[in-house]
């Protein structure tokens, strides 16, 4: 029996598009640019000719707008689950990477060493990520074995959950880098599942923010 998995990283918000960009976990909770929903119609006009039984996304608002926008040509309502949201950044929401080194260096360098142990201040680490993306995500395979399921979620979700089958530690997730709307496919056959594309983004060529 084969189950196919669309996982996709929601399109892109103003914090996304920020330069440098700035980290959003889940207490802010922001609609989409307008770039990101353009970013969200190329990626529904891609997979409308694919059959998708069953839409699932974070219940954070970038990532519902993103699985609506997407699902419209199957006729899907996509259904929240909570183990798909974003992971929580703590006390670092809301700022950049070079303000992090600034003002929190130490932390900052724990983190960058290992992010499976030294999480955010205040918020998730890796790992903990890395075991609830794990349960969400295989989770939804066991319940539509045989479908074909789309899949919203976020950035660290994403990369926790494609790292470990991929073989990678939960420490190296950021080795996996994600674009907004990259679709990863996951296939599950028999008690095997595999990442047969990973961070397919071509179908976004020609947007322009």
């Amino acid at each position: 029996m084969r189950t196919t998995l669309y996982l996709i990283r929601h399109a892109a918000t103003e914090a996304n598009l920020a330069t440098p960009a700035r980290l959003q976990g889940r207490k802010h909770n922001p609609p989409l640019a307008r770039f990101g929903v353009q970013q969200a119609a190329a990626t529904r006009d891609f997979l409308a000719v694919r059959a998708i039984d069953v839409c699932y996304c974070s219940p954070l608002l970038r990532a519902v707008q993103t699985a609506t926008i997407i699902a419209e040509p199957h006729n899907l309502a996509p259904e929240p689950v909570e183990g798909l949201t974003e992971c929580d950044v703590g006390s670092w929401e809301g700022m950049d990477w070079q303000q992090i080194r600034y003002l929190d260096a130490d932390a900052h360098q724990r983190f960058m060493s290992n992010p499976a142990e030294n999480g955010y201040p205040n918020g998730e680490n890796f790992s903990e990520v890395a075991e609830r993306s794990k349960v969400a995500i295989n989770g939804l395979i066991e319940a539509n074995a045989g479908r074909t399921l789309l899949v919203v979620s976020h950035h660290i979700v994403n990369r926790t959950y494609l790292a470990s089958l991929l073989g990678l530690e939960a420490a190296r997730a950021r080795t996996v880098a994600l674009d907004n709307c990259g679709i990863s496919v996951i296939v599950k056959e028999g008690e095997k599942t595999s990442v047969t594309t990973l961070n397919a983004s071509f179908h976004l060529q020609g947007l322009a923010a």
